[in-house]
């Protein structure tokens, strides 16, 4: 499943510790991002059914301006935008080079 920014959810942390109800699993992935992030995530916030769905989002993920904006303009994912690649996804791909590289493949 690609996120609208090219992440892709099926492997994050925060979608496989809900859809495996894994409470070990959330507290790792806080752990993880809080120190990634330089922020203190709590393991209860580490529940996600991917940015796309209509059920529970992470809690950065219900405010992403990325998201934000995909939906406003009704594409599939960034890729599939006429603005593509924009200013907004620059911190996506720094952290993740292949996201990029997934969106592009979308066009």
């Amino acid at each position: 499943m690609l996120a609208y920014c090219g992440l892709t959810c099926d492997t994050c942390g925060a979608y496989i510790a809900t859809r495996e109800n894994d409470d070990v699993r959330r507290e790792k992935v806080a752990k993880e991002w809080s120190k990634t992030f330089n922020v203190e995530i709590p393991a209860s916030s580490i529940n996600c059914d991917g940015c796309k769905s209509e059920g529970i989002k992470f809690s950065h993920c219900n405010n992403c301006e990325i998201r934000k904006c995909a939906l406003e303009k009704g594409v599939e994912n960034c890729g599939k935008c006429a603005e593509f690649a924009c200013e907004k996804l620059d911190f996506i791909f720094k952290a993740e080079p292949e996201a990029k590289r997934r969106l592009e493949n979308q066009v």
